[in-house]
């Protein structure tokens, strides 16, 4: 009988001190790779922000030194200088169109608002730890970031406009070089800074989006809030999965690693826990922008009055947490954005206008800090003062349900008037697809006449911009000219296309003042010489005297007018011209 020999293999102490060796070798090579990128930041044990040349020359040495990063100049700013993306890739691969099949996109935004720099300092520690190993890299994600969207304001570098942020120690300004405030520029358009983005935005069409900001409404416990955008407007799937999975997703892993995050207070000098509604992102924002193209949007809002180190390490927990969650989620994430390119499909009528849904409300366990109103020592009026000695956790109503209050049929094109150039820049520069008429030709469609309007009486981000907007439509038969503009709405840019020219919406072109020559009433007439012409109407038009007649005796402001009298006869002629309040985007109804 033959014996089985087994054999046992010890590893004798040398052996394992090799080992050891190793495993310590390896962690210092890390360490040491790391020490060779530090940051402004940390240089400055967290009290200070990279400036936007410290920030460039620190991805233009990633860049150099790691394959995985990629660094490209695309566009202009207001500034002079171009917009830059940093993309992280472990497969060294920046192809966005092949990318974007098999990987889930994270685009990162940062410096909107170079005061509110967290961003920017926690993003360069992410792509630097991911690039040297000290973070495991993705699998299914891609990074790419906007270092400093708003130059110009990064450079207008200053220590005290931001009032009451705590830390760092100098920052950059709010407004741009032209002083516009970039985050309300996402449909206007105004800057070189929003129309480069247009471009990098369609570029790498991202999956998920997150925008970093500070900001201070309220005092509390919290370092970290999130702003994801509202749920109902996104709609369907994906808004069911950014609310239902996502944010309690990311809320969760952020809290095991004792980061706790709240929804953004959005209150302003007044206790968070009388309640507080979420914040509508309009189209004006960047997420609210980024949900036209069904992506996933967020603004990260760290709590000013923490300390800038504390607000930092929180963004780049945030972002971390945000990389884990695409890399689990990515399937369904890529998903359920494919199925939302068609969704448009089956849609009737789109809406055009909100308001909170207060049926519904979700309960926070919020931790905050007891609120006192007392003396003011400066006006001898009464103020808010929060006493940080008495910490509270409370249930606070969270009102995060909106409803559409208004709506419009879908039609299956507009047609707009050819010589609104803004209109069509804009419209080219977010992938709009249209048509030019080749031949002047009659067409029956919706026709829209702006019944009323109201406008700011102070200047907003260099416009006065337009709300309350009321419309009346008819079915008329217009002449539409050869080079007139045919744009289908059965295309990815749907929502954008409705958003812009359906004048009643909150952003639409009209509002933001584009088509503000029709307002103005270009002929007129002489009260003298048009005296005999209204006679004439009123014998002549037995329809128009009645309701002349009529008016005169219920309105008694109008019966004693003879201005208004006489105008009133005016605009119910020939004599009145057309273009007068005629809204240049006509609709093309489905048959």
């Amino acid at each position: 009988m033959q014996r089985k020999i087994t054999t046992t293999y010890f590893l004798l102490p040398a052996t394992l001190l090799v080992l050891g060796l190793l495993s310590l070798s390896c962690e210092t090579e890390q360490q040491d790779k790391t020490a060779d990128y530090k940051t402004h930041f940390e240089l400055s044990n967290g009290s200070e922000t990279a400036t936007y040349l410290e920030t460039i020359d620190f991805y233009i040495r990633l860049a150099k030194e790691f394959p995985e990063i990629n660094m490209q100049t695309i566009g202009d700013t207001d500034s002079g200088y171009p917009l830059h993306i940093i993309t992280y890739n472990p497969d060294g691969d920046f192809n966005f169109q092949k990318i974007s099949n098999n990987k889930t996109l994270l685009f990162i935004n940062n410096g909107i608002h170079p005061g509110e720099s967290d961003g920017i300092d926690a993003t360069m520690l992410l792509y630097r730890d991911l690039a040297t190993g000290k973070l495991p890299a993705p699998k299914n994600t891609v990074l790419v970031t906007i270092p400093i969207y708003n130059i110009g304001g990064a450079l207008n570098r200053n220590s005290t406009t931001r009032a009451n942020q705590n830390g760092p120690k100098s920052y950059g300004f709010r407004g741009n070089t032209l002083n516009y405030d970039l985050n309300r520029d996402f449909i206007k358009g105004d800057t070189k800074n929003a129309q480069t983005f247009f471009e990098i935005f369609h570029m790498v069409n991202p999956d998920i989006f997150i925008d970093n900001h500070v900001s201070n409404g309220a005092d509390y416990q919290y370092t970290l809030t999130h702003l994801f955008t509202q749920h109902n407007k996104l709609g369907g799937e994906l808004g069911n999965y950014i609310h239902n999975k996502m944010m309690p997703s990311l809320e969760k892993s952020l809290r095991d690693s004792e980061w706790d995050i709240t929804p953004y207070v959005n209150v302003f000098n007044q206790v968070p826990e009388k309640g507080f509604s979420q914040f509508m992102d309009y189209p004006r924002y960047s997420t609210g922008y980024t949900t036209l193209w069904n992506t996933f949007g967020m603004m990260v809002e760290t709590h000013m009055l923490k300390p800038y180190k504390q607000r930092v390490e929180g963004t780049y927990q945030l972002m971390t947490k945000m990389i884990n969650l695409a890399e689990t989620d990515y399937k369904e994430i890529k998903q359920l954005r494919g199925e939302a390119k068609h969704r448009h499909k089956d849609w009737t009528h789109y809406p055009t206008q909100w308001q909170i849904d207060t049926t519904k409300t979700t309960t926070l366990d919020f931790k905050g800090y007891e609120g006192d109103t007392i003396t003011s020592e400066v006006t001898g009026l009464k103020r808010l003062k929060y006493n940080r000695e008495k910490p509270f956790t409370k249930k606070v109503a969270y009102q995060n349900f909106y409803t559409p209050i208004d709506s419009v049929e879908i039609p299956e094109a507009y047609i707009l008037k050819k010589g609104w150039r803004k209109v069509l820049s804009l419209l080219e520069l977010n992938k709009i697809h249209y048509n030019t008429i080749q031949k002047d030709t009659v067409l029956a469609v919706e026709s829209y006449k702006i019944d009323s309007y109201k406008t700011l009486n102070y200047p907003y981000e260099g416009h006065y911009p337009h709300y309350d907007t009321k419309i009346s439509s008819s079915i008329s038969k217009i002449k539409f000219q050869q080079g007139d503009i045919l744009i289908p709405t059965d295309q990815e840019g749907i929502r954008y296309i409705i958003e812009t020219l359906e004048p009643e919406t909150k952003d639409s072109f009209f509002n933001w003042n584009f088509f503000d020559s029709i307002l103005q009433q270009k002929e007129g007439f002489s009260p003298y010489v048009f005296e005999d012409e209204a006679i004439k109407l009123l014998e002549e038009n037995q329809v128009l005297k009645d309701s002349f007649m009529s008016k005169k005796a219920t309105d008694s402001v109008f019966n004693t007018n003879w201005y208004a009298q006489l105008d009133y006869l005016f605009k119910h002629s020939d004599h009145y011209e057309a273009a007068h309040l005629q809204y240049p985007v006509y609709r093309v109804l489905k048959k």
